[in-house]
C-alpha cells in the first residue's frame, strides 16, 4: 500500500486511544487540527488500515464500528449499557480453533470472543438503586 499523509494522521489518532474509539469520534479530532479532511477520506483509511492487519475492526457492538490499534489477537468486554469495549490482558486461547475444527469442515483460522456485562462505572450505577 503506497503511503498516504491522511492514513498515516488517522492512524496517530486511533494510536493515541484506548478506548476503542468510533470513525466519527477520529474524525471529530482530526478536523480540529485539519478542517479539510472529510469523514468518507477517515471511513477509508480505517478500513484500509483494518484489510492490511494495521489494526483491528470491531463490530461486535452494536451501533457503528470501534477501531483497535491493536491488531494482534486479544478479547474485548463490552459494557451492555454504555456500550463501552475495554481489552481484556489475558491469554489467547489458541486450542479453541482446534476444538471448534472438529464441528466445521472448512479451515478454521481464527476466533473472537467477547465478554458482556457491565463496566465498572455502571454495574456502581446498579449498585445504588
Amino acid at each position: 500500500m503506497n503511503y498516504s499523509r491522511q492514513r498515516e494522521e488517522v492512524l496517530s489518532q486511533l494510536q493515541m486511544h484506548h478506548d476503542h474509539p468510533t470513525a466519527d469520534v477520529i474524525f471529530a479530532e482530526l478536523r480540529e487540527r485539519n478542517p479539510n479532511i472529510s469523514l468518507a477520506t477517515v471511513y477509508r483509511n480505517l478500513r484500509l488500515l483494518s484489510e492490511q492487519g494495521t489494526i483491528q475492526k470491531i463490530g461486535f457492538v452494536s451501533g457503528a464500528d470501534h477501531f483497535d490499534p491493536n491488531a494482534l489477537p486479544h478479547y474485548h468486554f463490552v459494557c451492555d449499557h454504555c456500550g463501552r469495549v475495554i481489552d481484556v490482558p489475558m491469554e489467547v486461547a489458541e486450542h479453541l480453533n482446534e476444538q471448534a475444527q472438529r464441528y466445521i469442515s472448512g479451515k478454521v483460522m481464527s476466533h473472537e470472543l467477547v465478554f458482556h456485562g457491565l463496566c465498572e462505572e455502571c454495574s456502581g450505577e446498579y449498585d445504588s438503586i
